[in-house]
């Protein structure tokens, strides 16, 4: 059916040059991400002779090729157009595999997991939005993600800090004596997704038992006047007890909300809703302007200093504050006007060259000059969300509510398994879940110093 919920401000984005955006008007958000989208898939060489697919130009890393195409997803979730769904197949197929790992020869040496988790969102998305299936040959979309949760559940780590994920998955890797929000919360949020749309019983214990280890950590800063705070991550060397507060990043809230989102969904466990409100209180109070409510990637927006990771971050924190609009319908009323006043922002900075190239600087409608993928990602996804409130559009979907692709519990184990037996990871106790991979565990672990003002996704 359609939302009921009321619109807010419903008024055209008008500056010079820039795109023009009708928040209530289906054809006008349709126009407008059609434009978006198709100034940021002009950056894509993927699907060029010779390149490999999955694949974005220099100075962009293969974590954002993933991201990128799960918005892609998204687009068609919106706007129903399918002009770019042979490309998005492709291209998670071919850095899925065979084995849907996302553990392509080379990323491996420095694949952290949060790299390997955003491509199992884009997966678990196509999953949820009905996409078309990848080709024969492949895991199903399903299969893929809980290839990606398989392999990361074998790296929980109790021997440091009680457990969690190391950022870096290999022992050598600058940054695999860090724990990082990026990694366990998403490892958080694809369990959460997984528990949703399977119903297996035992995702939602790995939800759980990672959200512990979150809230229990150092990077949980509850009840501080401006809400829950969260740092980006710790060290191993001091036990993880000191946090890395010095990097303020969006996602890192997001992350948390869209786990919590959908684990609330499928439990309906209020000790959920405590946690995700007080986040959502700190996303509004440090990172969307008091009176415009337009979002501010602010560890980096205004010294005009963000990296080319950090350009991308706003688009998922407006992603995951839309989709717990759409799961937890009673905080809907409190995060639509900032995402309505954040699409505004993001059309009046649309006024680059042929009104397509995005800036980052959402609170003037003056072209700042700048743009690229984490631009375009970040202005297509606060724009083609306000579909929601104007067209009839279904939540992400589960196996019992039309979900078509199908689920594998064994999706990257080794061994010749049956695809219909169920995976040592969905049958044993989770407390035999804390015994990670001997290989990680026995490995030697390189020290190094935390440095600089910016933990981000891994390069």
């Amino acid at each position: 059916m359609v939302l009921s919920w009321s619109l807010w401000a419903p008024l055209a984005i008008s500056a010079a040059n820039a795109i023009e955006l009708q928040i209530d008007s289906a054809d006008s958000i349709k126009q407008a991400a059609s434009t978006i989208a198709y100034d940021m898939m002009a950056t894509y060489t993927g699907n060029n002779t010779g390149d490999n697919p999955g694949n974005l130009p220099q100075p962009y890393y293969w974590w954002e090729t993933g991201a990128m195409f799960m918005h892609m997803v998204d687009y068609n979730y919106y706007t129903g157009d399918p002009s770019y769904n042979q490309a998005t197949i492709q291209a998670m197929s071919w850095q899925g595999g065979t084995n849907g790992e996302f553990m392509p020869t080379n990323q491996t040496k420095d694949e952290g997991n949060d790299d390997q988790v955003f491509w199992a969102f884009a997966t678990m998305t196509a999953a949820e939005f009905k996409f078309p299936p990848p080709p024969v040959g492949y895991p199903s979309w399903t299969a893929m993600s809980q290839a990606v949760f398989n392999l990361q559940a074998e790296r929980w780590d109790p021997g440091t800090c009680g457990g969690g994920l190391r950022w870096q998955i290999q022992p050598y890797a600058a940054g695999y004596a860090y724990k990082n929000i990026a990694s366990n919360g998403g490892f958080f949020q694809l369990a959460a997704r997984l528990a949703r749309y399977t119903g297996n019983q035992t995702y939602v214990d790995w939800s759980e038992k990672m959200w512990n280890w979150i809230e229990g950590s150092s990077l949980y800063i509850p009840n501080t006047p401006q809400g829950t705070r969260i740092a980006d991550g710790t060290g191993v060397g001091t036990n993880c007890t000191e946090p890395n507060t010095s990097g303020v990043f969006s996602y890192n809230y997001g992350i948390l909300i869209g786990g919590l989102a959908y684990i609330y969904n499928h439990t309906e466990e209020k000790k959920w809703l405590e946690p995700l409100y007080g986040i959502l209180n700190g996303t509004f109070n440090i990172f969307f302007h008091d009176s415009s409510k337009v979002i501010q990637e602010v560890g980096c927006e205004p010294y005009n200093d963000c990296s080319t990771d950090g350009l991308t971050f706003k688009s998922f924190t407006i992603r995951w504050l839309v989709l717990c609009a759409q799961l937890v319908p009673q905080t809907a009323d409190m995060i639509w006007p900032y995402i309505q006043a954040s699409a505004q922002g993001a059309a009046g900075q649309c006024s680059g060259p042929d009104n397509s190239n995005c800036g980052y600087h959402w609170l003037t409608t003056t072209w700042d000059g700048t743009t690229g993928v984490g631009q375009q990602m970040s202005a297509l996804a606060a724009v083609q969300a306000n579909m929601l409130l104007v067209n009839d559009l279904y939540a992400p979907v589960t196996l019992k509510t039309g979900g078509t692709s199908k689920s594998d519990g064994t999706a990257g184990t080794t061994g010749n398994v049956p695809s219909d037996s169920t995976s040592p990871w969905l049958t044993k106790k989770i407390t035999t879940g804390d015994k990670a991979g001997a290989g990680i565990l026995t490995a030697i672990i390189l020290a190094f110093t935390l440095g600089g003002t910016y933990w981000l996704v891994s390069n």
